[in-house]
């Protein structure tokens, strides 16, 4: 059988996680319109009678303006080296710029195959998806070149069978059930954060973590999580709980309803906000919450 990694790179909201996602067919990776929404690599399985593949969906590419912004650069360096095929996600209505270049030196001397992924071609007529293709392709040599909506599902099925015929022989390294390496806690963890993203004020979102203190199931079917948000500044606090609370009420109703989704039972969903100043600069913060390569 075949099987092997590959590492899905590019620029922030260009649809990596819904790509992810997508080939799954499971919420592995949280998803919002804000950039940096991902901040580790999230590793989603896909198994099939081809073989077994799992899929690296990395930080969006950008330039670092603290100690988080370049543990991300990391996550992204190192993912490269280690995949067996690149997947380079472009948005087909974005032109190429600065930032796409950088990705494309940092990616010019691997001998790694990399697949040029035009996402969002929903959005545009054949003859500009083509032109998108060969403009990259002046700057570097792609293995295929494969236009794809990963949120209306097209192509998927050819990009995964194109996939397999670059994979190397090798073992099943996960259970065929499988669908995450991610814990349960994380992947709660990272729910919350999502919610988060999607219901605060722009100036709260990239300075805040989540992290999961006390995760337990209990008898008769239920499970208890106690979860702590974190903000940099005691300003943000106030935003995040909202007038009498009715924020942070709204944040735990909906990442509820996703977190028993994925344990299959209901929860009870804790939550707290406190400071940490400067979290997003601080090593020892940054591995409390799981910032590590």
């Amino acid at each position: 059988m075949k099987s092997g990694f590959i590492s899905i790179v590019g620029r922030p909201n260009v649809g990596k996680s819904t790509l992810l996602n997508k080939i799954i067919g499971e919420k592995i990776a949280i998803v919002t319109e804000k950039p940096q929404t991902t901040r580790n690599r999230i590793q989603g399985i896909y198994t099939s009678d081809m073989g077994q593949i799992i899929f690296v969906d990395t930080p969006g590419v950008h330039k670092p303006k603290h100690l988080l912004g370049e543990y991300m650069l990391r996550v992204f360096a190192q993912t490269i080296s280690e995949a067996d095929l690149i997947y380079y996600v472009v948005d087909a209505t974005r032109s190429l710029g600065s930032g796409e270049m950088y990705i494309i030196e940092n990616m010019s001397n691997t001998n790694t195959p990399i697949f040029l992924i035009i996402n969002k071609i929903d959005l545009l007529s054949g003859a500009n998806i083509k032109e998108i293709g060969d403009t990259y392709q002046r700057h570097l040599r792609f293995s295929e070149i494969i236009p794809i909506s990963a949120a209306n599902g097209t192509n998927i099925d050819l990009l995964v069978e194109k996939s397999f015929q670059y994979m190397p022989e090798g073992p099943m390294y996960y259970p065929e059930e499988d669908l995450s390496d991610l814990s349960i806690s994380f992947l709660a963890s990272e729910m919350v954060r999502e919610k988060v993203l999607l219901l605060t004020r722009d100036e709260v979102p990239h300075s805040i973590a989540v992290e999961i203190e006390e995760f337990k199931f209990k008898a008769s079917n239920k499970a208890y999580i106690r979860a702590v948000i974190y903000t940099e500044r005691n300003s943000q606090k106030g935003i995040i709980i909202g007038n009498k609370g009715a924020m942070l009420k709204q944040i735990g109703e909906t990442a509820r309803q996703d977190i028993e989704t994925l344990v299959g039972c209901q929860v009870y969903l804790d939550l707290w906000v406190k400071e940490k100043k400067n979290w997003r600069n601080n090593e020892k913060d940054l591995k409390k919450f799981g910032y590590r390569v």
